[in-house]
């Protein structure tokens, strides 16, 4: 038994399956966690949903912004941007069910056995795993209530910056889905997220990535993705970045926990 870990797929379903051929990955046996983007950008949204459904249990996703997104859209919350390529997805039959199944996937996940974490984006320095862990299942719960819709609705915009306890309901949450799935850099002092830069560097002194700053916490290993130009460096050995830009041409790569290794599947050009 093997457990594997991919970053963004985004609809690159053809390089997912070349991927886990190179690793003969056999979903009775193995498992496969992955950091979520499932969709947009590339060709194969669509497919994507359904083979990560299909896996059952074999198959560990959280959600990213994309995926939120995508599910803002289907309720009229949000328009689909051209470049996303969801119109298969959007007009598909079985549309409603993955959509469903997608809004009941975690914003965090723990290994049950092995000492790693998964989120989209990070872990926000205010808080430790265990903080984050309960701040997520308050999304997660409203994602898979009835009241779903008015999240989602909620959900947009750049602040709160700043986790504190005085925030109000809509604000704690939207700060939440900030953090575990946009989130980059921080304010290297106080934490604040910023949420303007997508680079590996800034100019700015002041805002350093996220993962530099979480001295003060006992953490497993964090496992994410969401910042393709970091192409997969983050110079600390509990922390991974798994996002390598298949969608932008570069590449897609999968971890195996067991041995410590990272493959690496080219990836044609296919975001413009």
């Amino acid at each position: 038994m093997a457990t594997y870990l991919t970053g963004d797929i985004q609809g690159c379903f053809d390089e997912l399956q070349q991927l886990l051929a190179q690793v003969e990955f056999n979903p009775t046996n193995d498992q496969l966690w992955l950091t979520g983007d499932l969709v947009a950008r590339g060709p194969k949204s669509l497919e994507t949903l359904r083979f990560v459904k299909s896996l059952g249990d074999s198959a560990v996703t959280v959600l990213g912004n994309h995926d939120l997104h995508l599910l803002a859209c289907a309720k009229g919350f949000a328009k689909v941007k051209a470049k996303d390529l969801l119109d298969d997805l959007m007009q598909a039959t079985d549309r409603d069910e993955l959509l469903d199944w997608l809004r009941h996937q975690p914003l965090l996940a723990k290994h049950e056995q092995y000492n790693f974490v998964m989120t989209h984006a990070g872990i926000p320095p205010q808080w430790s795993v265990k903080q984050a862990k309960k701040a997520a299942r308050v999304i997660e719960n409203k994602l898979r209530s009835e009241a779903f819709p008015t999240l989602l609705k909620q959900m947009y915009g750049n602040g709160p910056n700043l986790w504190h306890k005085d925030l109000s309901e809509v604000e704690q949450d939207r700060f939440t889905i900030n953090a575990l799935t946009r989130m980059r850099f921080v304010d290297k002092n106080d934490h604040a997220l910023d949420m303007a830069h997508k680079t590996a560097t800034v100019d700015d002194k002041q805002l350093v990535p996220w993962f530099q700053c979480r001295a003060q916490h006992d953490d497993p290993v964090i496992f994410f993705g969401h910042w393709a130009s970091l192409e997969g460096v983050t110079n600390q050995a509990n922390v991974i970045a798994l996002d390598t830009g298949c969608v932008w041409g570069n590449s897609l790569s999968l971890y195996c926990w067991e041995t410590e290794t990272l493959i690496s599947q080219p990836c044609p050009l296919q975001a413009k």
